[in-house]
């Protein structure tokens, strides 16, 4: 397993070296920032620059280059300005599943309001809905089923935090405070993390059984 806190001090060390006084904020995403992290998970950093170049990119990519894990290393990168135009959809998002290092995106707060979060729910049942069918018909891939189920988790914790105001980052507690439908898609995206196979078939149609719900109902209450 990767040493996270070795690995993240090497990180901002870099992008001080970098980047500088240009940084507005840099973030920890997904597994490793709920403590969740697996042998195969990825290093999902979060980096918001005041503006963002291709010059930028190339420096931040060699930047990337120059860790350890870097075949680890995803994520994020784009400029302030950018962000604060952001869809709210996707920001919702951004600003609960994400773990701050330095800085804060509390700024982006007054946009996640309730329109926000049901747009995020409908929006990515609706790309998983697609994803899902294409899936079926044309590539048959048990790795594009994984994703499928991974985003599914994304709109669970929309629909939860719709119902209750409260967003639950964990997965293992998210579990427990779910209604049935939700909570089986949860615990199969849980299994196939552990290791379970991919019953491809079988969990392609239990999929969309359940986002067909949300693509129809959208983000309203039921």
């Amino acid at each position: 397993m990767i040493d996270i806190a070795t690995w993240t001090q090497a990180f901002m060390n870099a992008l001080d070296a970098s980047f500088g006084q240009r940084i507005w904020f840099v973030g920890l995403q997904g597994s490793y920032s709920r403590g969740e992290a697996t042998e195969d998970s990825d290093i999902d950093m979060v980096v918001i620059l005041d503006t963002l170049s291709a010059d930028d990119i190339l420096t931040y990519r060699a930047l990337l280059d120059s860790l350890a894990h870097r075949d680890k290393a995803c994520g994020f990168l784009a400029g302030w300005e950018e962000i604060t135009h952001w869809d709210a959809a996707d920001l919702f998002q951004l600003y609960h599943d994400t773990l701050p290092l330095r800085g804060s995106l509390d700024t982006l707060l007054p946009r996640l309001d309730d329109q926000a979060v049901e747009r995020a729910i409908h929006l990515g049942a609706c790309n998983i809905y697609h994803g899902c069918v294409h899936n079926m018909i044309y590539a048959q891939k048990e790795k594009t089923l994984r994703g499928l189920y991974k985003q599914a988790v994304y709109v669970i914790q929309a629909i939860h935090y719709r119902a209750t105001g409260h967003f639950v980052r964990r997965q293992q507690d998210l579990e427990n405070v779910l209604d049935a439908p939700e909570q089986a898609i949860l615990r199969t995206w849980m299994n196939l993390r552990a290791g379970q196979p991919v019953e491809l078939a079988d969990m392609s149609q239990a999929l969309l059984a359940w986002v067909r719900h949300w693509v129809i109902l959208g983000g309203r209450a039921d």
